[in-house]
């Protein structure tokens, strides 16, 4: 599995999306299940996922997948 697949992959876990659910585009709260809330949640499946730990203004700066992209990148994860 890709890092990009593995980084799908948590983000429809953590937002309790389908298998299917198309992430790529997905910005906060632009689906009802991404609140403050699941938020959370996603920074600790991410965090957990790719043995990182995310500081405070990049969980704040995480808006949208791509943003968790770039900041995954900061922290030495290529997701490609």
């Amino acid at each position: 599995m890709t890092e990009l697949q593995r980084l799908r992959a948590a983000f429809r876990t953590a937002l309790d999306l389908p298998a299917d659910a198309p992430v790529d585009d997905l910005s906060y709260q632009d689906d009802e299940k991404w609140d403050s809330l699941a938020h959370m949640s996603l920074v600790a499946t991410i965090e957990d996922e790719f043995s990182v730990m995310i500081d405070t203004d990049d969980v704040i700066n995480m808006s949208s997948f791509a943003e968790a992209v770039k900041i995954l990148g900061k922290y030495g994860v290529d997701v490609k």
